[in-house]
């Protein structure tokens, strides 16, 4: 297995004794794997409705994230 670039590495775990490098893309695939999952079992398991959380998504980004043309105008 090839050495990760030093500027790749997200972190730095131990697991059973052993220290391993953790990358970004290693990191985010895990995020993502662990968000969908959890995301499935809970619409599974009927305690979230699928079109409630992706509204509350819609809001959560209106709130949180902005275009380059939002940052033009808020600039004024």
């Amino acid at each position: 297995m090839e050495k990760p670039d030093p500027k790749d590495i997200a972190m730095h775990v131990v697991v059973d004794g052993k220290a391993r490098s953790v990358t970004y893309q290693e990191l985010t695939l895990s995020n993502n794997l662990a968000q969908e999952s959890l995301v499935r079992l809970l619409v599974k398991k009927k305690l979230i409705d699928p079109r409630e959380l992706l509204q509350e998504m819609e809001a959560v980004r209106k709130e949180r994230y902005v275009g380059p043309n939002d940052l033009k105008k808020s600039d004024n």
